[in-house]
């Protein structure tokens, strides 16, 4: 039996729909749950392949038969669908990306492309789809939901900023493999009178260049969250360091503030000390995820199996106060977060 709740005669505009909230159905009246889908979104993080595992080893051991999707939503308009055993997800936890692959798919940013992909569950008789991703992720996911199909979101990206959960898979990973290539510049940049800028990733969040600003004792950090005056918070940062005695100075840059590149010349351009711009990319995206992404994957992609038994679609599995929990996908999408002004301040009397 179909689940949408529109085909394509009476398919209206999918943001003005909301997706049913289950809080408060009788979980006897809802259609249980047989076969479920699992597909990584958007950029990779590391640690998906441990969120994948965990759905797939939980939902089999609840009783579900349980398929992947490769290339995320463009995978599964397509059909790129192929059921995943046990022994599919062996060897896993500990490798970084996402074994299912992910990409951006711009047919289903349509109302035509969602509905291509709910056609394609009814086609493999999936009955709910877990999305691991992003906020862009969750938008695809909450789509679906307001067609008919039930979701399940686990939050999966590097750059922590998904204003329902404190913690996203990915972060620990990358901000770790950004500490660890910007401590080995700092050994280059201490051989020389040299400035090192390094430019992080985060989009428009600066979590990721704030923590590793702190932890390998920059001299500035530039964040999206903060306005700065470049000759007071950065030049005179500088100089005065200099005429202390420092010979090496590090600016972390978010890449959402700038251009790593433009502001190391204007920074030699001003002092006459040599500046040198790194920009990391997606190296802090790949490598074997650490102990905080693999545990909290594994314990997200469980909880994730838990609403599906408890028959409470159409959620976001998030981290509240240490706690793995859930909440309804269309509040959940609409709450934001910023960084706490006491960790912007701290960061300050750090430097």
């Amino acid at each position: 039996m179909s689940r949408l709740l529109y085909d394509e005669s009476n398919l209206p505009d999918i943001d003005t729909l909301v997706a049913k909230n289950y809080d408060n159905v009788n979980p006897d009246e809802v259609q249980p749950i047989r076969k479920i889908g699992v597909l990584t979104s958007g950029g990779d993080a590391p640690g998906m392949n441990a969120t994948i595992r965990a759905v797939v080893r939980a939902g089999i051991n609840a009783g579900f038969e349980v398929y992947g999707v490769t290339r995320g939503f463009h995978g599964l308009w397509k059909g790129e669908i192929s059921q995943i055993t046990v022994r599919d997800v062996s060897e896993t936890l500990q490798r970084g990306g996402t074994f299912l692959m992910t990409a951006r798919s711009k047919t289903f940013t349509t109302k035509e492309g969602v509905l291509k992909g709910a056609r394609m569950m009814e086609v493999y008789d999936l009955d709910a789809l877990v999305v691991s991703g992003g906020d862009g992720s969750f938008k695809g996911a909450r789509a679906l939901a307001r067609i008919g199909m039930p979701v399940i979101g686990i939050p999966g990206t590097i750059d922590n900023d998904i204003g329902c959960t404190d913690y996203t898979i990915g972060y620990d990973t990358a901000m770790n493999t950004a500490m660890e290539a910007i401590d080995k510049l700092r050994d280059t940049a201490s051989s020389h009178e040299r400035c090192s800028v390094i430019e992080v990733m985060g989009r428009r969040a600066g979590y990721i260049a704030l923590n590793v600003g702190i932890a390998t004792g920059a001299e500035c950090i530039l964040i999206p969250e903060i306005e700065y005056d470049f000759n007071r918070d950065v030049i005179r940062t500088i100089l005065d360091g200099r005429n202390k005695g420092k010979r090496h100075y590090i600016v972390i840059v978010a890449e959402g503030v700038g251009s790593a590149s433009d502001i190391a010349k204007k920074i030699e351009e001003q002092t006459g000390i040599e500046s040198r711009p790194t920009i990391l990319g997606h190296l802090q995206r790949g490598g074997s995820p650490t102990l905080r992404d693999r545990t909290t994957a594994s314990l997200m992609g469980v909880h994730a199996i838990d609403c599906l038994l408890e028959k409470r679609y159409n959620r976001l599995i998030i981290e509240k106060d240490g706690k793995i929990t859930d909440i309804d996908i269309e509040e959940g999408i609409n709450m934001k977060k910023t960084i706490p002004a006491e960790d912007i301040e701290n960061a300050k009397r750090l430097s």
